[in-house]
């Protein structure tokens, strides 16, 4: 018997015992579905939160720890530990290494959104992904002094378009008691979706931002020293101090030059970090608690592969007749053990292509939800050399899982052999 023949009873055995093993088929492909799908998730998100923030050579903020400052800086999340002076800034700025710097100035909010007071240089040397570059998906940068320009997931989730009032709050929580209501803004513009927290925060000017905390003291406006937006145009508004800065340099091969001499200074306690070494240490923290998720999933296949072999070994008892056909037909204990083996691969097989299918199918349906829900840009994509090994040690595990029903199929026919043949 070929192996075409082999594969063909070994279809027509699985299927005539489809209610069964259908059960332990979805359990599988629930199982390599789980298995692969974090890894893919692991990798995407990776991906995601690298491709964040491209082309800057250094961020430079308070003293603090290098993840913290990443964090708040990049993707505003938590607060900084302190401010540096205008005065640190300007020198930076002026600095013969330094082509460009990007002013980041954080501490209010809109409707839970991160605001950013920054300038012109943001949305000319920013950029995301593989050094993509900011684009407006509606109006302009802002000019004036209390223009606003909102991220694509902002205009989304709020309904805002150009030309509609906001009002500010005081704070970066999602709730706050203070708002700005003397000076709101109008949106002047819309960023183009980038599938990063760039999407998720609301961007004014510098004075801007200024402006809104004239006449304010310790969080709270003062009654009668609140200048009126007219007034507030008049004024130099320039800031005392910055959250952060994005830096890029001339000659990056300066880089470790000029963060050893920031983190150096005798005149403020800086901290200059490199993003990419910055995400590095992100993932070492995350390592760990991957790997242990990725080995309980892996167990949970495993366990899913044992119970098939369970189910095969439970049915032989009632495959007697089948295996006395076959070996009348002149099929050899080898051959019978063999189709075990297939029985447990097709299975397998089957299990890690629904798998393959839903995942994928998930994923296009919910890459838009993810984009607005969590800034997570998760497309289909080909699968990498990791995610392949995973789905084909899933029919490699099953073959090896399949070996005890197969050695006692193979034994049980030896037995009937040599009992056939003891008369010869």
């Amino acid at each position: 018997m070929n192996l075409s023949a082999a594969l063909r009873l070994s279809s027509a055995s699985l299927w005539h015992r489809r209610g069964i093993l259908a059960l332990v088929t979805i359990t599988l492909t629930l199982s390599v579905m789980l298995l692969l799908g974090i890894q893919y998730l692991r990798t995407e998100v990776r991906q995601s939160f690298t491709n964040t923030i491209a082309n800057t050579d250094l961020i430079v903020g308070a003293r603090s720890g290098q993840l913290n400052l990443l964090l708040y800086s990049v993707f505003h999340l938590g607060d900084a530990t302190n401010n540096i002076r205008w005065s640190s800034y300007q020198s930076l700025k002026q600095d013969p290494l330094v082509a460009w710097t990007v002013p980041l100035s954080l501490g209010d909010s809109y409707q839970g959104y991160r605001v950013v007071g920054t300038d012109d240089n943001f949305l000319a040397y920013v950029q995301f992904g593989n050094g993509q570059s900011l684009e407006l998906a509606a109006g302009q940068w802002f000019t004036q002094l209390f223009d606003v320009v909102l991220g694509a997931e902002v205009a989304r989730a709020m309904a805002h378009q150009p030309g509609d009032d906001i009002v500010l709050a005081h704070g970066g929580g999602r709730v706050s008691f203070v708002n700005h209501n003397q000076t709101p803004f109008r949106v002047s513009g819309v960023l183009a979706a980038t599938g990063t927290p760039i999407d998720r925060a609301v961007y004014v000017s510098l004075p801007g931002l200024e402006a809104i905390h004239v006449g304010w003291e310790a969080g709270v406006p003062l009654p009668g020293r609140t200048p009126s937006a007219a007034q507030l145009e008049t004024m130099n508004l320039a800031p005392d101090s910055l959250t952060a800065t994005l830096v890029g340099l001339k000659n990056r091969m300066m880089t470790f030059r000029l963060q050893r001499q920031l983190n150096q200074s005798p005149e403020e306690p800086l901290t200059a970090i490199l993003p990419g070494v910055a995400l590095s240490e992100l993932w070492r923290l995350l390592g760990q608690f991957e790997k242990t998720l990725l080995g309980i999933t892996g167990f949970v296949v495993v366990t899913s592969l044992i119970g098939l072999a369970t189910v095969l070994l439970t049915l032989q008892v009632h495959r007697k007749q089948e295996v006395a056909i076959l070996r009348a037909a002149g099929a050899s204990p080898s051959l019978i053990a063999s189709l075990y083996l297939l029985e447990c691969l097709l299975l397998a097989l089957l299990a890690s292509g629904c798998a393959l299918v839903i995942i994928y199918a998930s994923i296009a349906a919910s890459s838009d939800w993810l984009l607005q829900q969590f800034g997570l840009a998760i497309g289909v994509r080909p699968l990498d050399t990791t995610e392949w090994s995973i789905l084909a040690g899933v029919p490699a595990a099953a073959l090896l899982v399949g070996i005890l029903p197969a050695l006692r199929a193979w034994w049980r026919s030896r037995e009937t052999q040599f009992g056939t043949t003891s008369t010869e």
